[in-house]
């Protein structure tokens, strides 16, 4: 399943909203290859598996924000009526019992794989902006002495230059004249 669903497409659909990733209840449906009112209607009947931080509905703020992301020329809805729900990792684990066929557990292990994953970037670039930092603090502060030198340097005179050679108190013959 993860040949016909490759894990970049799923990350491509994970969003944040209200500091968590989610899954949007549209590009849930077009995985599991059912209408978003199936999924809606089986989600539904069994609301008490869906707490908020497994699954919510998206506020009429967040749902006109998330709508404004979308160029439309008449100004649809995008063919929504209702505010889309939107699924955590937690959530999107729970929907396989909810959606019980084959292809709801194949879709289902594969977006757990791409949560994991972007878990695991999002790690990954955490430890490197911190080493990052780390190194700048460090350099920072050798850098620091570096330019303290070079500015004490540009900030002291010249020291008043001798003049090579020797010079003669004689008055100077004109020239064509003896």
């Amino acid at each position: 399943m993860t040949d016909v669903i490759p894990i970049e497409s799923i990350v491509s659909k994970i969003r944040w909203l209200r500091g968590d990733k989610v899954l949007l209840d549209r590009d849930l449906a077009a995985l599991y290859g059912v209408d978003t009112k199936v999924l809606k209607q089986a989600v539904r009947r069994n609301i008490k598996r869906f707490p908020p931080d497994f699954m919510f509905e998206l506020t009429r703020e967040e749902f006109e924000n998330w709508r404004s992301q979308f160029v439309t020329s008449n100004g649809d809805k995008m063919g929504l009526r209702y505010a889309p729900m939107a699924f955590t990792e937690h959530g999107v684990a729970m929907l396989s019992s909810v959606l019980k066929s084959e292809r709801a557990i194949e879709v289902n292990i594969a977006i757990i794989r791409a949560f994991v994953r972007l878990r695991q970037m999002l790690v990954s670039h955490e430890r490197l902006a911190r080493k990052l930092e780390e190194m700048e603090m460090n350099y920072d502060e050798r850098f620091r002495i570096v330019f303290e030198a070079i500015q004490q340097l540009a900030a002291q005179p010249d020291p008043p230059r001798k003049r090579i050679g020797f010079e003669v108190d004689e008055p100077k013959p004109r020239y064509g004249k003896k």
